[in-house]
């Protein structure tokens, strides 16, 4: 298995009920290179919060293992969260403090928490510290807990769902963070539902389903693919054998092809310039419709 500061190998975990075994996360092997930003997509239940919470020991795997730069999940837990901020989906604080009071609490909890560094995340979030957590809205409560995490000088960051319920400029401006995390040399794990979001900030990303992990994609490469839809004054000719590695067909039929490209529109041009062409369209085949191959049955 290739090295990475996260790496997890046949990971699962099971809760037993009156119906049984339910698998919250089964068999899930996966490696999270240093220094980028790792997305996690799925609906609810597919296993995300799962996944994070056995990284950071909070649950023990029913079976495989994982590690966070070198330290067993499970038997090393302590020396795992000092290496790592986390956002949990629903994030609790004080709320008879006030915004000052919430970092100032965890600055002095752990030396790497940069008491300066949070209060100018705040500022950049448009956040009041004045107000007491009581009194925040729910908006505002998931901008605090992003000053103290992203505030944090640590090598690895965890997000779960770290844009949600914010306005449309805190959540351009989380991404912003995010990335410049990554530049500072951080690895970050984002988990979201917004796959415009995934797509804009995530070097790498895996896919959840019902506990199991069913894809993983670089982004870079997702962005080199396109769908070419082609219309064709008659039925169109075989695809040459020699396109056999570059593109894949989605549709073949009566005065249409529907096909998919990897790394170079080039040779699909040229044999589609041989055809008697009526339309022709093109367009990136994104994070939505992979997303979609998993989990809304859709073909191609």
């Amino acid at each position: 298995m290739t090295t990475g500061i996260i790496q997890t190998d046949r990971l699962g975990k099971q809760y037993s009920s009156r119906g049984g075994a339910f698998a919250a996360l089964d068999d899930c092997s996966l490696v999270v290179p240093e220094g980028r930003v790792f997305g996690l997509l799925g609906p609810n239940g597919a296993g995300k919060t799962t996944l994070l919470r056995l990284l950071l020991g909070y649950l023990r795997p029913t079976s495989g293992r994982a590690t966070v730069a070198g330290h067993d999940c499970e038997r090393e837990s302590l020396e795992v969260r000092s290496l790592t901020a986390y956002l949990p989906g629903e994030a609790r604080l004080f709320r008879r403090m006030n915004g000052h009071g919430v970092l100032d609490f965890f600055s002095r909890l752990r030396p790497d928490c940069r008491r300066d560094r949070s209060a100018g995340i705040a500022a950049r979030l448009d956040l009041d510290l004045d107000r007491q957590v009581a009194r925040m809205s729910t908006g505002m409560r998931q901008k605090l807990a992003l000053a103290v995490v992203l505030g944090t000088d640590c090598r690895l960051v965890i997000l779960d769902e770290p844009t949600a319920n914010l306005d449309p400029t805190a959540r351009s401006e989380v991404l912003e963070l995010v990335r410049e995390a990554r530049s500072a040399g951080r690895t970050v794990v984002f988990s979201s539902h917004v796959l415009s979001e995934v797509e804009s900030t995530c070097d790498d990303v895996a896919i959840l389903r019902a506990g199991r992990l069913v894809h993983t994609q670089s982004v870079h490469e997702l962005r080199r693919r396109h769908r070419i839809t082609a219309r064709i004054a008659s039925p169109p000719g075989e695809v040459p054998a020699a396109m056999a590695g570059i593109v894949a067909i989605v549709r073949h039929g009566q005065g249409e092809v529907v096909m998919e490209s990897g790394d170079s529109l080039a040779p699909v041009l040229g044999w589609l310039a041989t055809q008697p062409l009526e339309e022709v369209m093109i367009e990136p085949i994104g994070l939505s419709g992979i997303y979609d191959r998993f989990h809304k049955g859709v073909s191609g």
